[in-house]
């Protein structure tokens, strides 16, 4: 799932990590890391460490690629985030990159590129609005691209429900925007502060 429009793999990820970079730049207080998500049972911290812990270990396994081990989460979750971001873009910079593939059994074979785009870089967009949230900050997503992921969600409601990632979709009126009704399919409640 690609919510980039046009974008290539890894300039949708700069787009992204960027405003997710903001966000946890923007985290001022620095209790506000133990401050309760929009994910049942995480902080703004294990936001953070979500990102850093599942995304080496994806690459690990399907593409045998190691990233180089950064900061703890624990002690420095700014620290962590901003080494794992530079690792992966280090990762989508590489030419070589360009003809790695990641194999994965539950999705089989799939370009490099484009499987950080669509599990990663994904991954990074809603949780910009889960860590935003958590810590008082406004998500800024791009309306177009929650339209885009949503519409490409939709039909896989059932597929996606049942990988047990997602929570039961919250009801939100017809003519909310697109942000929150992306966020409330996914099983965020926008309404919840």
């Amino acid at each position: 799932m690609s919510g980039g429009v046009d974008l290539a793999p890894i300039d949708e990820y700069r787009l992204t990590a960027a405003r997710f970079s903001e966000v946890v730049d923007g985290v001022a207080d620095p209790a506000d890391w133990d401050r309760r998500s929009p994910v049942p049972e995480w902080t703004a911290r294990d936001v953070v460490g979500h990102l850093v812990d599942w995304v080496p270990a994806f690459l690990r396994a399907g593409a045998e690629i190691e990233l180089p081990a950064g900061p703890s989460v624990q002690q420095d979750p700014v620290a962590a985030w901003h080494h794992l971001d530079a690792a992966v873009l280090g990762l989508l910079e590489d030419p070589a990159t360009e003809s790695a593939v990641l194999v994965n059994p539950h999705i089989g074979e799939v370009p490099l590129p484009r499987a950080v785009s669509q599990f990663f870089t994904a991954d990074v967009f809603m949780h910009t609005w889960d860590l935003a949230r958590a810590t008082g900050q406004d998500h800024g997503l791009d309306p177009e691209r929650c339209e885009t992921y949503l519409q490409q969600m939709l039909p896989l409601d059932e597929v996606l429900r049942a990988s047990g990632q997602y929570g039961p979709k919250v009801e939100v009126p017809a003519d909310a925007d697109a942000p929150t009704r992306l966020m409330a399919f996914i099983g965020r409640d926008p309404g919840n502060t």
